[in-house]
């Protein structure tokens, strides 16, 4: 049986139906609720270059206040957007304090250009990390989702849009400061499932392989090497803010601290916060302002890894007799460094890894309303960001070395990013005769990103004391590897022209088109014109239903739109040089050979995008919901061309191949029970599924093996064999389809699928080979979140969750690159049921028998799970204090609220079989003892630091 596949009634969906079922409708409502239920109809959103009602909007918008991100405390907001929004699939890519997320909307569209959405910080394209941004610095968050809405972006929005919009002070409010705060413990949510002592013996003992044991290895010993290694960490944050406004400005300043050590020592992350706005009107026209955002992040111990700790095996004693730690222990058939909280805390100056940012990103703009003409505004804007990091690691003589006399190593390396952007905006925002409103918008826009960095190692640092600070100072060879050292400069110069209508809030009509000019593509075809339009109909307010009961808001909407995308490596169009070192006899050299090809034709990659959607309100709005279905087809992908051998270059850079994106994403927000003075309960649930394949690759190909490319499947598809079973006495044909040189040595062993031919007597023509391997689709069926929140007059408690039915989740611990389930007793194995004669029916295969490169053969297709699960991510409760309480102290608002992270996770296959959280901690390069196998799109479980769960305590005042 395959673990990935999923029978088809899934426990997730019908929890979320039978959550939704009992509405709400039957509930008495008061006319105060209906009213402010309405209003939320009227909200506005940010679109790109200006504003728009909510119930105008035509292309697909999703909006996500500050305070409903908030729920969810976290270093990045990124985590906190997990399963709010349908359609925007967000990952995690290492489970590291302070790592960044993969953010997809609506899918991949792209083989080797960038996949990352278009980030817009306060009007700005931001070139940072969210990880800069804080949480506590954020007003709201608008995602733009299908071309109609992105196109206004240019190449720069092919991937989806974020706007975000950090906290302003408003006119004529008195000064206000606020104090936000919580801090917590963080604890291991799962210990990687390794076998303990008992199972370990049995283990060595059934493999038969490793049966003498190591110097350190003892049959009265039980080492858990993982005890030895974690410990509780602490997370704090702190936020200091202060707003306000005149009659003719508006203000707001704010800083923040947040700290998030990790449960493995050393490791942990830091940042510093200063934010600020001005907006100051100069008369009755003009108008100024200016936005900063500054981040300081103190990143440390990202390069400790846990493969050590869990390969050691548990029948080794990691102390002496006097109780002092050992450095090393020897094994069976390995001598491995110890790593353990105490040894690592111990190291001092003998090892350090810590990497150190500065960023800058600043909004300045001038608007000037122009008075010969009613409703016309130029504004410029200008953003002037930066970024610096500096980063450095040593690590004494034998430090994690096997060898005690390993010679020290040191590296140091630095980066720099400036990027400015000039936009000249010109807006007319008219209404005529009550029902007309026109807006019309054109820009001009310019701006470039500049980059470089270096890198160096050392080898022999004479002293601890040194570390990495002076590698000047290193008696052994220092490194400055070219392939290690970086410089680019990339420009975009644009132009654009939007029109929006609406007629008496019943249709509405936008169009826009805009020109890109990008530096990093072939002279000839560096610029791209496109077009999008986009309509709606807001049937609610047509006479026949102006005066429902039941449907207070129903909205038609389509758009289409073009996008294009230029997000390959500036210099593409030169090919590129590559050296190779070379010595003839005892002279070194170093020679250069073409490795890509020129290409001077390479132009943009293309996408066009259809968007249906339907929005709704229904029982004076206390059911709102939006359905959308949308399809996106991309040509000319920016991919590397293939050469033959006989060319002597390996590849160049062409606009071949084509993918297409279609899927579906459906939100309901419902007022269950609405009492403000008593009890009320509000829920919220999003689903949506994401179907993409390849349509074409270059040069007429069906497939790309060695990147796991096919044509007709997914973009994450797997390429492997596929699990049937294990091989039992008796089977037939298991002699032919699996020959050995040892009879019967096949039997336990992993069975795969056979797709061969088969002889008349219907036995197989051939054994198995690389022709049976089988393209596996990784991307689940659907997917979403749901939130929840029940309040009793001061008390509330929400819930918020997400879920996925379906896909593959691979965990490279199971697998044969991860090196940790050999089942030969060599080292510490994963806890596994494994066959025996005594064990027929188990899942894995028999221990020590039948091997390819130290693992199981077939070992790769162990590491597939089914990646269904329900997670709840956050539980929070409450209380908002009495304003008369605390009236005396100058208190406005005063709120204290506890909340568990990461505390339960249902109908996960994954977690079923290793109690560990389903969610990817790892790419799949990484955190594995072979790193090449699995290309470094997929993301993956792996060695990685563990999955957390927080208990924190916070308090928000406001005086």
């Amino acid at each position: 049986m395959n673990r990935f596949y999923f029978a088809k009634t899934n426990k997730a969906a019908l929890f979320f139906a039978m959550a939704l079922l009992p509405s709400g409708l039957a509930y008495s409502q008061v006319k105060k609720d209906t009213v402010e239920k309405e209003k939320k109809i009227d909200e506005v959103v940010i679109i790109g270059y200006g504003k728009q009602r909510k119930e105008s909007v035509t292309g697909s918008v999703a909006s996500v206040k500050g305070d409903v991100m908030r729920e969810v405390p976290s270093a990045n907001v990124s985590q906190a957007l997990q399963g709010r929004i349908a359609g925007v699939d967000i990952a995690q890519t290492s489970s590291k304090p302070g790592a960044p997320m993969q953010i997809r909307i609506r899918g991949t569209r792209s083989l080797t250009a960038d996949n990352d959405p278009l980030i817009v910080l306060d009007g700005i394209p931001f070139p940072g990390s969210l990880a800069d941004i804080s949480p506590n610095d954020i007003q709201s968050m608008d995602i733009l989702k299908d071309a109609s809405a992105t196109a206004i972006y240019g190449s720069r929005g092919a991937n989806g849009v974020i706007l975000i919009t950090t906290k302003t002070g408003r006119k004529n409010q008195r000064a206000t400061f606020s104090y936000n705060t919580y801090t917590g413990i963080t604890s291991v949510f799962s210990k990687y499932p390794m076998m303990d002592a008992q199972k370990f013996m049995k283990l060595r003992d059934d493999a038969g392989l490793f049966t003498q044991y190591g110097a350190d290895e003892s049959r009265d010993t039980n080492t858990d090497w993982q005890d030895l290694m974690y410990k509780n960490g602490i997370v704090t944050n702190h936020d200091l803010g202060i707003s306000g406004g005149t009659e003719k400005s508006s203000y707001n300043f704010g800083m923040s601290y947040y700290n998030e050590q990790s449960v493995l020592p050393g490791q942990n992350f830091e940042r510093f916060n200063l934010r600020g706005s001005l907006d100051q009107d100069l008369g009755k026209y003009f108008r100024v302002g200016i936005t900063t955002n500054n981040a300081y992040t103190v990143n440390k111990g990202s390069n400790l890894g846990l493969y050590n700790t869990l390969s050691s095996t548990p029948v080794a004693n990691p102390y002496r007799a006097d109780g002092s730690q050992k450095e090393r222990i020897v094994m069976s058939a390995d001598t491995q460094y110890v790593y353990t909280r105490d040894g690592i805390e111990n190291l001092g100056d003998a090892w350090i890894d810590k990497a150190i940012s500065f960023s800058s990103y600043n909004n300045f703009f001038g608007e000037f309303k122009i008075p010969w003409v009613k409703g016309l505004t130029l504004r410029t804007n200008v953003g002037l960001n930066f970024k610096t990091t500096n980063t450095g690691s040593y690590t004494g003589e034998g430090v994690f070395s096997s060898e005690p006399n390993n010679l020290s190593t040191a590296s140091i390396g630095n980066s720099l990013l400036t990027h400015w952007v000039n936009e000249n905006i010109l807006t007319y925002d008219r209404t005529f005769a009550s029902k007309h409103k026109v807006n019309v918008v054109a820009l001009q826009s310019q701006e470039q990103r500049t980059f470089n960095s270096s890198y160096i190692t050392a080898r022999d640092i004479p002293t601890d004391q040194f570390q990495f600070y002076n590698l000047g100072h290193a008696q052994g060879e220092i490194t400055i590897n070219p392939d290690n050292q970086g410089y680019y400069k990339r420009g975009l110069k644009s132009w654009m022209g939007r029109v929006m209508y609406e007629y008496d809030g019943k249709y509405m009509f936008t169009a826009s088109i805009r020109g890109d000019a990008s530096s990093v593509l072939a002279p000839g075809y560096q610029w791209n014109i496109y077009n999008a339009f986009s309509a709606g109909w807001n049937v609610a307010k047509e006479n026949f239903l102006k005066d429902s009961k039941v449907i207070n808001n129903l909205k038609l909407r389509f758009g289409y739109g073009e996008t294009s995308n230029q997000a390959v490596a500036p210099y593409s169009t030169f090919g590129r040089l590559t050296t190779e070192p070379y010595n003839f006899g005892n002279t070194n050299a170093i020679g250069t050979y073409v490795s890509t090809l020129p290409n001077s034709k390479l132009g943009w990659e293309f996408s066009e995008t259809l968007n249906y959607g339907l929005d709704f309100g229904l029982f004076g709005n206390r059911l709102t919901g939006t359905v959308e279905y949308y399809t996106t087809n991309t040509k000319n992908l920016l991919l590397d061309v293939k050469l033959p051998a006989t060319s002597g270059v390996g590849s160049y850079t062409g606009n071949v191949g084509s993918t297409s994106n279609k899927g579906i994403e459906i939100s309901l927000n419902g007022a269950i029970i609405s009492n403000p003075n008593g009890f009320s309960w509000d829920f919220g649930v999003n689903f949506y599924s994401n179907k993409n394949k390849i349509t074409s690759l270059s040069s007429g190909a069906t497939r790309d093996v060695a990147n796991w490319w096919f044509v007709g499947s997914s973009i994450n598809s797997i390429y492997d064999y596929q699990y049937t079973g294990l091989w039992q006495a008796g089977d037939p044909y298991m002699n032919i389809l699996e020959p050995t040189n040892i009879p019967g040595e096949a039997i336990g062993s992993i069975k795969v699928l056979y797709t061969g031919a088969y002889n008349p007597d219907g036995s197989p023509v051939r054994a198995i080979n690389a022709e049976d391997r089988q393209i596996l689709n990784t991307d689940p069926d659907f997917q979403g979140g749901f939130n929840t929140r029940l309040a009793y007059k001061n008390f509330d408690l929400s819930i918020v969750g997400a879920f996925k039915s379906g896909g593959i989740l691979i965990s490279t611990l199971y697998g044969n690159t991860g090196y940790l389930n050999m089942l030969s007793g060599r080292r510490n194995n994963v806890d596994v049921d494994y066959w025996t004669p005594e064990n027929t029916d188990a899942y894995y295969p028999r221990p020590g028998h039948y091997q390819s490169n130290n693992n199981p053969r077939y070992g790769s297709t162990l590491a597939y799970f089914d990646a269904s699960y329900l997670k709840i991510r956050t539980i929070t409760l409450g209380y908002n204090f009495t304003q008369g309480v605390f009236k005396k102290a100058g208190i406005s608002k005063m709120r204290l609220y506890t909340t568990v992270t990461n505390p339960f996770v249902f109908f996960s296959p994954y977690h079923k079989a290793s109690g560990m959280d389903p969610e990817t901690n790892s790419y799949g390069n990484e955190n594995q003892a072979v790193s090449n196998e699995i290309p470094s799109r997929f993301l993956t479980i792996g060695t990685n630091t563990p999955s957390l769960r927080n208990y924190m305590i916070g308090l928000n005042l406001t005086f």
